[in-house]
């Protein structure tokens, strides 16, 4: 049993590869709009693929056996861990790919090695449903689009029930996809294990599994731990890119593609088509990408669309048709090494080789000719796909680094051009507050003057009118008296004042940047000892600067030496070179 196990992990390896990228899907766009929770997206749609893998997986299964039967474990190992591997070195490449086209190469691949004979006609049922599905996909998308729109255009539902519609309706359709998922892509993770199932039966009660069915639950197991552990990041990226549209269009995309995965997988549905006189559709994996892209593009073709990319379009078409060469010819490699280097058997029936080796209507010589040719050109071929892989490869990496490097200039020129908008910005905002004090500074000025002029004024025709009452009176006392009177008045309108205080506050507003130098360097310095150094600044005579600081020339004097001493200058040193120098 634990060897089986061992064999049956490149199945599983190949279940968690197609969890953590299939997933998204089907709920990338209920996570990536936040409409529906990761946790909850995952629980439904691991419980429902387990339940599609289980009770719906058959179908697929027997086709794929059909096509050539695996009837080894270390066969069945290496074409799983083959296609696993394609899958993944495909998907890191950023090529499109297809889990149901890499195993259906990748049987191919044994088949050739082996001898076995494969069923053409189950091939090109296969080959036609790559074909058929994403265009089933496009019609059930367009015409489900139409009806929607047509459905709320007449309904005129309001927006918050219809918010909540939309949410359980992802939920209907994740389900509903999440189990037509399991169901059509569970042959894909253990179709070709299918025929060395144990054969045994268990009874649960309401059901009963048999050995099919327990390695199906084992897969499905597997996509859901995928799910679980890796599509968070890929349902984000699906949900805000392939899926970036509107909540309803989301709905009908996954709605579209759970109904396809699900017709070519239900055998009830086959029958019931048969039984009505059509052609049932035939029971095969298909690619659940594929059908996705599908529907899309049918979403995008009712709405009438001119961003479909045609190229884009040719590079996903060769990309379907290169997986399954690839894996293939990467498959049929890898047996040759198993079988040679760990003496393991990947087939154990007799070869359809062998059989013609034992009729006698062919020659030896003839058998030899076909050992020579057919390995040869196989190997052509396999050259052949290396080669162009590498030139692809070498094409892609030469083009992702020139757009690296031109995306990095365009960053750096970005950087560039932002730090010099914002020099130019501070630069601006700096001149302009510069102008704006200028301003400020000139209507105060334009104010203070208008006012000293009114001042003025009114002093003047007060001195007047005292003048005109002196020359009325007639007593020596009395006029000496009112002259002295006028000359109070005009003493103390010659103290300045006001003057003074408004040359102080310009004198401060213009040497700002002085004043603040001072009280950064000396911040013990006092309100009249910064006054005294900014006079001096402005070359002041010691007359002029006791005028402005109300106090005598000896005070100047006496005021300056503390003010070198504060500065911890010598006596020899000079107190206006140092501040000049400030």
């Amino acid at each position: 049993m634990s060897l089986f196990l061992i064999f049956i992990s490149s199945g599983l390896f190949l279940g968690w590869s197609l969890g953590a990228n299939d997933a998204a899907n089907i709920f990338g766009s209920a996570v990536g709009s936040k409409m529906l929770s990761f946790k909850k997206a995952a629980t439904i749609a691991s419980i429902f693929v387990i339940l599609g893998a289980v009770f719906q997986g058959r179908g697929g299964a027997e086709t794929l056996n059909e096509l050539s039967t695996v009837d080894a474990l270390a066969g069945g190992f290496t074409v799983s861990l083959c296609s696993a591997f394609v899958v993944f070195f495909m998907t890191k490449r950023g090529l499109p790919v297809s889990t149901s086209q890499a195993v259906v190469g990748a049987i191919i691949g044994w088949s050739y090695f082996t001898g076995h004979a494969m069923d053409t006609k189950v091939l090109g049922k296969i080959v036609s449903t790559w074909v058929s599905g994403p265009l089933l996909g496009m019609g059930f998308s367009a015409g489900l689009f139409v009806l929607t729109r047509l459905f709320l255009r007449k309904s005129k539902i309001h927006v918050i029930k219809l918010d909540y519609l939309i949410r359980v309706g992802l939920i209907v359709a994740g389900a509903f996809g999440a189990y037509s998922l399991g169901a059509n892509n569970i042959a894909n993770v253990m179709g070709v294990f299918v025929s060395a199932a144990p054969e045994i039966e268990l009874n649960f009660g309401l059901f009963t599994l048999d050995g099919v069915q327990l390695l199906f639950l084992l897969g499905g197991v597997a996509i859901a731990v995928g799910i679980f552990t890796y599509s968070e990041r890929v349902m984000n990226t699906v949900g805000n890119g392939l899926l970036s549209l509107s909540p309803e269009a989301a709905i009908v995309v996954v709605l579209s593609h759970g109904l396809v995965l699900f017709v070519f997988s239900s055998v009830a549905f086959s029958h019931l088509l048969t039984s009505i006189g059509l052609p049932s559709l035939p029971l095969v994996p298909v690619s659940s990408t594929q059908v996705i892209i599908g529907s899309v593009l049918g979403i995008g073709i009712v709405k009438g669309a001119r961003e479909i990319q045609i190229k884009t379009l040719v590079g996903i078409g060769l990309g379907w048709i290169a997986t399954p060469i690839i894996s293939g010819v990467v498959t049929f490699f890898m047996l040759f090494f198993v079988k040679n280097v760990f003496d393991l058997k990947v087939t154990s029936s007799l070869p359809a080789k062998e059989m013609i080796e034992s009729a006698p209507a062919i020659s030896p010589e003839a058998l030899r000719q076909v050992d020579l040719i057919l390995p040869g050109i196989l190997i052509i071929a396999a050259l052949t796909i290396f080669v162009l892989i590498y030139v692809v490869f070498k094409q892609q990496k030469l083009r992702l680094k020139a757009e690296n490097d031109l995306l990095i200039q365009q960053n750096q020129l970005f950087s560039s051009q932002k730090a010099l908008n914002e020099f130019e910005i501070t630069a601006i905002q700096r001149e302009k507050n510069l102008l704006q004090t200028k301003l400020e500074l000139k209507k105060k000025e334009f104010t203070n003057a208008a006012l000293n002029l009114t001042d003025q004024r009114t002093f003047l025709d007060k001195i007047l009118a005292e003048i005109e009452q002196v020359k009325q009176k007639e007593s020596i006392i009395e006029v000496r008296s009112k002259l002295q009177e006028i000359t109070l008045l005009i003493r103390q309108r010659m103290s300045f004042a006001g003057k003074k205080e408004d040359l102080n506050n310009h004198v401060d507003q213009v040497h700002k940047d002085f004043i603040l130098k001072l009280e950064n360097k000396f911040p013990k310095l006092t309100e009249n000892e910064k006054r005294l150094a900014t006079l001096t600044r402005m070359n002041l005579s010691t007359k002029e600067i006791a005028t402005l600081m109300n106090i005598s020339a000896k005070g100047v004097e006496v005021a300056r030496y503390r003010l070198k001493k504060t500065f911890g200058l010598t006596r020899a040193d000079n107190l206006i070179h140092f501040i000049h120098n400030i």
